[in-house]
């Protein structure tokens, strides 16, 4: 347990760490922060807070930087007191709206606005939830042996797969099958299945099979959690004194190339609504020891919307979280007024 004047020795730390990248000594700290504490008092306490795993000096004559244990306790006093963030500006929100027949457009919008309020690399994903409802669905004839399956969600998330046909269907028959699905649109894909299989069963006869086919790569796609990803540029990075080591860049280079493994983090830490700071080793992902993953999400109509912004662990943790929660909740009105314009139309 940290005394009071620990935790303010270890706050002001962290804080100008953050700020200057510098290893930081007693004597800054006693001019800048604790302006009432003797130098030698907070060197003191530097000291026992090394002892504890708060921090660390590389060199014995340097002063002392802040461990992984020191930034959560930094985050986790910066979620106490955060406040909600200006709203985004007219041009984003408008920019938004123009993508609303689109997820994938918002998502890229989305993660390009973090990029820029961050200044490190911002994520957008939307992961669909258990029982998404549909929308609409085609069956798309490509030749004897397969077909395109085009499935379309409430909130405007596509999915598409090429499906391998066990006989030739006609386009007719898979119109058929579509139209018959598209009748069921706005319900959960649990009682849409069910009366599939019965009209299956009694109408379709020898494409039975077929169709069943069919049902099982919709079920792969409906019931599963699948998450879409969008990131921003890296080009921020090329500024961050962290990432001027080659190897540093390449290894966060490389995460952010495999997107099923960063979809994965993200499914993982993002489940609930609200804040998730995950810090360096903290990741399990070796690519990301030397950064943090800030996320934020929030959940409505069969999916959820999880905003993140990547960057090194002495990331400006305020600055993101407030970027976060103000590019959210922006999504969130949007999301509201266009259900509400979908009502009235109704």
């Amino acid at each position: 347990m940290l005394t009071e004047r620990q935790l303010e020795v270890l706050l002001s730390v962290v804080h100008e760490f953050i700020e200057s990248g510098e290893h930081v000594g007693s004597r800054t700290l006693s001019k800048r922060y604790l302006t009432g504490r003797s130098a030698a008092t907070i060197r003191n306490e530097m000291a026992d807070l090394e002892e504890m795993g708060y921090l660390v000096q590389p060199h014995a004559s340097a002063g002392r930087v802040p461990t992984t244990r020191a930034y959560r306790l930094f985050v986790d006093t910066v979620l106490q007191r955060r406040q909600p963030g200006d709203r985004a500006s007219v041009a984003w929100v408008d920019n938004l709206k123009a993508h609303r027949n689109g997820v994938e457009g918002a998502l890229t919008s989305a993660s390009e606005l973090l990029s820029q309020l961050s200044s490190y690399v911002g994520m957008a994903a939307v992961t669909q939830l258990k029982q998404a409802r549909l929308t609409k669905i085609d069956f798309i004839r490509v030749d004897t042996s397969h077909f395109l399956l085009l499935v379309i969600l409430e909130g405007g998330v596509v999915h598409h797969r090429v499906v391998n046909m066990p006989c030739d269907l006609s386009q007719e028959i898979l119109e058929d099958l579509a139209r018959r699905i598209n009748t069921l649109s706005g319900h959960q894909w649990g009682e849409v299945r069910a009366i599939l299989q019965n009209y299956i069963m009694q109408e379709l006869g020898k494409y039975a099979d077929s169709c069943r086919k069919a049902l099982c790569e919709l079920d792969a796609i409906l019931e599963g959690e699948r998450t879409i990803l969008f990131t921003g540029a890296l080009s921020n990075l090329l500024d961050v004194p962290d990432f001027q080591d080659i190897g540093r860049f390449r290894a966060l280079f490389s995460i952010l190339e495999q997107e099923q493994e960063l979809a994965k983090l993200i499914r993982n830490y993002g489940v609930s609504d609200g804040i998730e700071v995950i810090i360096g080793e903290e990741n399990n992902v070796p690519e990301l020891d030397n950064c943090s993953v800030v996320l934020s999400s929030s959940s409505s109509e069969g999916q959820q919307t999880i905003l993140g912004v990547i960057g090194p662990k002495r990331m400006n943790y305020e600055k993101v979280i407030s970027a976060l929660d103000r590019v959210l909740r922006d999504i969130a009105n949007i999301s509201e007024d266009i259900r509400g314009e979908r009502h009235d139309v109704r």
